[in-house]
């Protein structure tokens, strides 16, 4: 292949299954290598966009992302299409990140009509053959840990001159009902726009279908039309085919629009408190998750590891998680706390009623929460035990009652009891069975592998915190997925002559907004005898249900409709029983293990699937060297995931958020970007008075003005100090306009004003706006399919001066719904900027760094220094880099600081 001509298709995510936490998904892109510059090289160049046209001697033709959604069992194909248009060979990239959880059943391409399919192997067996490929010189494609809930699948083509290739790949995952519903969510980032872009999902659900909703991150109010979306009692249709026009960001531009997320969420209907039992093709599946059933009271004991690596962020996000979850107990339930390092602390002796005066006192005791000493955790747990044992004895606790240990630590074991295994066995045999145990592991150092097996052993879960901005975040969805139980020991039951190979159909809980899902095989066909039956304890009484199973008839339902695969209660059976298998791979004596594994090994090579213990072995086209290339896709465990990490220094954050575009301070603006791990800084300075446009958007009449205030005691060097004080929001379309100044927010809407001080407390939700207003501190404001943002009301004081400062911040939370024609100082970064970081070194002062910075054409000398962001956390703020560009941004912004000044605070052009 002539070196230099290396092609990416445009990234697409395929679809993903996830309880409300985003991921990357497939992605298509195409990339032309560069030779290497010199620095002069850069230093002289005009830093704007860099021709494609090698790139485009590729042409990427069609994205198609088909989900096909039959009774919760997702079945994904994506088809990518590219045309090698040059009068040489080119190397096409195509990589796809998909769920961890997803199992890969087939990858094909084809080239010049003919196949190359992947073949499922033993990991084994594909690891040698992988090794004789990298030996022999040959490239060999690995997965790859990908983000929180992602791996990354890639693999690279030759392709002739005028040649085409067709590139698909399919995989399989059944949806998690998770606070209520099942969420689909695609990922996109095309990089350019696509002749034919398509993404649709179907879901058939014979239960009912009770609501499908469709959103986009991406979305914005011209492409929201685009989405079509059909629903009928059973069945929904939903499509996204934007055409190759309206795919890009202005007419004739090369970028696209379309960068982000397209999520679906539906829930079904849920009336027999039996549940939903199928019968198709001699298999059946039961999904049980009766509606309206009241809660059962819980006894959780939080053990917290507040040793001296929970120091800074993590201590300071656990104070914050666990202040949120200890408000969000209910009365009848009852708690304590436990903190380790090398002792053993516990805020009262035994567990306590949540009424209102005990969680307030819970906590001011966890806002005194400090980091220091070791981790001694093996005694840690066993107090907890100790203490809901104790409670049992001396019936202090309902009878009627689920007891549960949450623990959050972030490191190992290294005082008191540090071997593994003797902490696992000691847990063990003191739980007994008696209650669950839930581990959650914060940041890279713990080990994972060992709070997991420790879970599975004690009727409890693993999770794993990364450590991020929104730790907090992680954590506090963590226990609102677990704080609700409504049944104990949920033991659903089958004719013992009708019904083989189950799947495991015994739960401790069922916890509110989940499911639970039971199949098998059926080994006769006598379906008027299949009785099913459900035993389980509630809050008050038994809970005991007994019916028939009905055969759903799909012709009846579905008329005239192929379905991609009519074995799917078969398959779906057959994830289940693996995903369970693996789960317990490491849980019993070695001869359990080695049997659980091999039935594992067994049914993936059956069923086509790609796990941890089988791998995908694809033989690419001969090169012209003559060798055949191999690829090898494997299945990554969360360990192997977390030993990536730790080499790479990734930690897995992802955020489906918009990133905050800002002014704050001295006014300082801030451009975080998305994609860039970089923040974009600058001042502006002027008299106080001046009032500054900050956002406009011509297309919605969306307008942000700010006037600067100065500084009640100016300084004897003669410098100003200045900071925003009133802000002026108005929003045409809506009929919104808001006046916020340090002293009071005046909130007009629909003819009616609505006068707030910062001392309220107060929420509002209209038709088309949501106010939220928290005591001295933070106005958040939604403008449906518009726009959301911040407004955070400071005090600076100095003490010594006897001194102090009111003064605003601004953050825009969520913008992508504003047109492209959005301008203003901080408007015109709503769709990002395109910039270069060159020649970094060191410059005067600790920890500053300089550097040369192209954007817009221009070559710009820019500082790094810290600055205060307070978009996650208004009370303190957290230090984030930033990249100063000076003398008011010239460079950055559009033409100069006073092409911005407007004459009153609502001045709408």
């Amino acid at each position: 292949m002539p070196a230099g001509w290396r092609v990416l298709l445009p990234w697409v995510c395929v679809c993903i299954w996830l309880p409300a936490q985003t991921q990357e998904a497939l992605v298509i892109s195409r990339r032309n290598t560069r030779a290497q510059e010199t620095k002069e090289d850069v230093d002289t160049r005009s830093i704007e966009k860099r021709s494609t046209k090698s790139a485009d001697l590729v042409e990427v033709y069609s994205v198609r992302v088909v989900c096909t959604v039959t009774s919760r069992f997702v079945h994904t194909v994506m088809t990518s299409k590219a045309l090698n248009k040059a009068n040489s060979p080119r190397e096409i990239f195509f990589a796809v990140e998909l769920p961890k959880t997803a199992f890969i059943t087939n990858f094909s391409m084809e080239i010049d009509g003919q196949e190359y399919v992947g073949e499922v192997k033993e990991k084994e067996k594909a690891k040698k053959q992988y090794e004789k490929a990298v030996s022999s010189g040959q490239t060999a494609g690995l997965v790859e840990a990908s983000g929180r809930k992602m791996e990354k699948f890639s693999v690279s083509v030759n392709i002739a001159a005028k040649r085409n290739v067709t590139f698909i790949l399919t995989y399989e995952e059944l949806l998690q009902r998770k606070l209520g519903q099942y969420e689909i969510l695609t990922r996109v980032k095309p990089k350019q726009p696509v002749q034919e872009f398509q993404i649709v999902a179907d879901i058939y659900e014979p239960q009912g279908i009770a609501f499908v909703e469709a959103s986009g991150t991406f979305l914005t109010n011209e492409l929201l039309p685009l989405v079509e979306k059909t629903v009928t009692a059973t069945k929904a249709h939903i499509s996204f085919s934007p055409t190759l026009e309206q795919q890009r960001k202005c007419a004739g531009c090369e970028g696209t629009m379309i960068e982000g997320d397209f999520i679906i969420k539906y829930d079904v209907k849920r009336e027999a408190s039996l549940g939903e039992v199928q019968i198709v093709n001699g298999y059946f599946v039961h999904f049980f998750a009766p509606p309206h059933l009241p809660r059962v009271p819980k006894n959780v004991v939080f053990v917290i590891d507040r040793s001296g690596s929970m120091s800074g962020k993590k201590i300071a996000q656990t104070r914050e998680a666990l202040t949120a979850i200890l408000k969000d107990l209910h009365e009848q339930d009852h708690f304590a706390l436990i903190l380790f390092d090398n002792n053993i602390v516990t805020w009262k002796k035994s567990l306590t009623k949540a009424i209102k005066e005990n969680v307030a006192e819970a906590i001011v005791y966890v806002k005194r929460l400090r980091d220091n000493g070791a981790t001694n955790m093996n005694d840690a747990i066993l107090k907890a035990v100790e203490m809901l044992e104790k409670d049992r004895e001396d019936k202090k606790l309902p009878e009627r009652s689920v007891d549960m240990i949450i623990l959050l630590t972030d490191g190992m074991p290294n005082h008191g009891v540090s071997n593994l295994q003797t902490i696992q066995e000691n847990v063990r045999s003191a739980v007994g069975g008696k209650m669950s145990l839930f581990c959650l592991g914060f940041g890279n150092d713990v080990d994972y592998a060992f709070l997991d097996v420790m879970s599975k052993q004690n009727k409890g879960l693993a999770r794993r915190i990364f450590e991020a901005s929104d730790a907090a975040v992680q954590l506090q969805g963590f226990y609102e997925e677990v704080s609700s139980p409504l049944l104990l020991e949920v033991d659903l039951r089958y004719p013992d002559n009708t019904a083989d190979f189950l799947t495991k159909s015994h739960y401790s809980q069922l916890f509110n907004g989940s499911e639970i899902v039971v199949a098998g095989q059926l080994s006769s066909n006598d379906l008027d005898n299949f009785l099913v039956n459900v035993f389980a304890l509630g809050p008050d009484e038994d809970f005991q249900v007994q019916g028939k199973a009905s055969v759903v008839n799909w012709d009846v339902i579905y008329p005239q409709q192929e379905y991609i695969f009519g074995n799917f209660t078969e398959r779906l059976w057959a994830y289940l029983t693996i995903q369970q298998l693996l789960e317990n791979s490491d849980i019993g004596t070695l001869q359990e293990k080695d049997n659980t594994t091999a039935k594992a090994l067994d049914m993936s090579l059956r069923y086509n699937f790609v796990t941890p213990l089988t791998s995908m072995v694809v033989t690419k086209p001969e090169t012209e060297d003559g060798k055949d290339n191999t690829l090898i896709a494997d299945k990554l465990t969360e360990e192997q995931r977390q030993k990536a990490e730790r080499h790479t220094g990734i930690t897995g954050i992802t955020c489906n958020c918009n990133y905050a575009r800002a002014v704050d301070g001295d006014p300082h603006f801030m451009i975080e970007l998305p994609n860039r791990e970089a923040t974009l800084c600058f001042n502006i300075n002027d008299k106080p008075g001046t009032v500054f446009n900050l956002v406009r958007d011509p297309k919605s009449g969306f307008v942000v003005n700010g006037q600067i205030i100065g500084k009640k005691e100016v300084v004897p060097d003669g410098n100003i100090n200045t900071y925003f004080g009133r802000f002026g929001i108005t929003h045409q379309k809506l009929g919104v306009k808001l006046e916020v100044s340090t002293q009071d927010i005046s909130v007009f809407h629909n003819g009616k004003q609505v006068k707030l001080l910062w001392s309220d407390i107060t929420f509002l939700k209209e038709t088309n706006m949501d106010l939220n207003l928290t005591k001295n501190c933070s106005l958040t404001v939604t403008l449906r399919h518009s726009v959301k943002f911040m407004v955070i009301r400071h005090t600076k004081v100095w003490k010594r001066r006897h001194d102090q400062q009111d003064y605003l911040g601004f953050y825009t939370l969520d913008s992508h719904h504003l047109s492209t024609s959005v301008h203003g100082l901080l408007g015109q970064f709503y769709h990002g900027v395109e910039f270069e970081l060159t020649d970094l070194h060191l410059g005067e002062g600790p920890g500053k760094l300089d550097a040369t910075m192209y954007v817009k054409g221009q070559k710009l000398h820019v500082t790094r220094h810290w600055q205060k962001d307070f978009s996650r956390d208004v009370k303190n703020g957290e230090n984030i880099h930033c990249w100063f560009v000076n003398n008011n941004g010239t460079g950055l912004v559009d033409g100069r600081a006073s092409d911005y000044v407007v004459s009153d605070l609502f001045k709408t052009v």
